[in-house]
């Protein structure tokens, strides 16, 4: 296989596409988003179409490659290495509701939501279970309260949001964008391309991940529940409470669940490559990130989220939110970001590892600039150092990592 990654179809083929839709967005006559089972949501060319499609679409692909600006970063907070950080903040929806139908705390929705009902935006792209298939996602650019809070709730499954920018590039005013940090790395990409999309873009809301699964990750954990995935009306991954309970309801009315931590466990097996090999778990790229308090380690309250404030665009509609009783809350101390995600650092640190793999093995591999890895390795201990190296040698065998991810369909 050509470790080169010169086209959209050599980043596909050496499992580094994350599976966001900006190519799709940016070249909608080349290439269509399809969920290959077992892999994820991938851009296949649409038949008739025989080269590789390069480019911008290429240019803001966050798979093949992510860049901080390094200046910018020169004086962030621990040196770098969570990206740029104004301010770290704890808080909550003040609505119930939504509060507790959120997976931390419901503050995403209701700082999208407060975002349009204030007028400063007059939608909000989000990704949200399809009604008539409710293991699968689709991409709605939400303009009420109501539709804005019903999209609430993780979705630990493939979604492409950044393949319906064309929504926000169409509407009459400024849009929120909440995705994955690959998500938002790519509208951002993206938008830097489009000056028409750039205009458009009012806010970021990036969401703290650890990976996606494939949809055949989902349909597994349903199984193991007895429940044939078909027969599913309604599935939620969490919420009600936090962190919440892996909950699906039949067509008959048959109820089933698991805990987070189980259901978690069984769906992180079934990530794709290119995750376990990221550097942006936070939402580096956004406006604002939000995530998981998992310093506090109480489980069954009232949920909370933390929010990184990444920009001054951020910081204002975040304080805005605040000072209309949108949400609450109020700043913590910077150090509560490392303690909330305690395992990044040495995931991180072993990236510089994983990466350097790659390259000897002459593996496709991504390029990360501003992104500091290599100091976090220097930490790491002498088994975990080995770990990363011989992991990955390992995973480029058993993924088969040197063939394309899938065959693709004759053309």
């Amino acid at each position: 296989m050509n470790s080169r990654l010169d086209s959209i179809d050599a980043v596909v083929d050496a499992h580094l596409c994350t599976g966001c839709g900006v190519c799709a967005y940016l070249r909608p006559d080349a290439l269509r988003m399809t969920d290959v089972d077992g892999v994820g949501v991938r851009p296949l060319p649409i038949v008739g179409i025989t080269s590789g499609v390069a480019g911008d679409a290429l240019a803001a692909c966050p798979g093949r490659a992510l860049q901080h600006d390094e200046e910018a970063l020169a004086d962030a907070p621990f040196g770098g290495e969570w990206g740029p950080i104004l301010d770290l903040y704890e808080c909550w929806a003040t609505d119930p509701e939504v509060r507790h139908r959120g997976s931390s705390g419901g503050v995403v929705s209701a700082l999208a939501a407060h975002a349009v009902t204030s007028g400063a935006a007059v939608g909000a792209l989000q990704v949200q279970a399809r009604a008539d298939a409710p293991l699968l996602n689709e991409t709605r650019l939400n303009r009420t309260y109501a539709d804005i809070v019903s999209a609430a709730g993780s979705r630990y499954s493939p979604a492409n949001p950044c393949e319906r920018l064309d929504l926000v590039e169409s509407a009459e005013g400024p849009s929120v964008v909440v995705g994955k940090p690959c998500d938002i790395a790519a509208t951002r990409a993206a938008a830097q391309r489009r000056p028409e999309l750039a205009e458009k873009v009012g806010l970021t809301i990036g969401i703290f991940c650890a990976g996606t699964p494939s949809t055949a990750g989902t349909a597994d954990l349903v199984r193991g529940l007895g429940i044939d995935p078909t027969e599913v009306e309604r599935l939620d991954y969490r919420g009600e409470g936090w962190p919440g309970e892996f909950r699906l309801r039949t067509r008959s009315g048959e109820t089933r669940s698991l805990s987070y931590a189980e259901s978690w466990g069984s769906l992180t097996k079934r990530r794709q490559w290119r995750c376990m090999i990221c550097p942006d778990h936070t939402g580096e790229f956004a406006d604002l990130s939000v995530g998981d308090p998992w310093y506090r380690r109480t489980e069954g309250q009232d949920g909370r989220s933390l929010v990184v404030v990444r920009t001054e665009r951020g910081r204002a509609a975040l304080l805005r939110a605040l000072a209309d009783g949108a949400v609450e809350g109020g700043p913590l101390p910077l150090e509560k970001l490392p303690a909330s995600q305690p395992s990044l650092e040495t995931t991180r640190g072993a990236l510089w590892g994983r990466l350097l793999t790659l390259r000897l093995a002459r593996v496709g591999t991504p390029r990360y600039r501003g992104l500091p890895t290599f100091r976090l390795w220097l930490k790491l201990g002498l088994s975990e150092k080995f770990s990363s190296f011989a992991g990955t040698v390992r995973r480029i065998k058993v993924r088969g990592l040197r063939r394309p991810e899938f065959m693709r369909e004759e053309r």
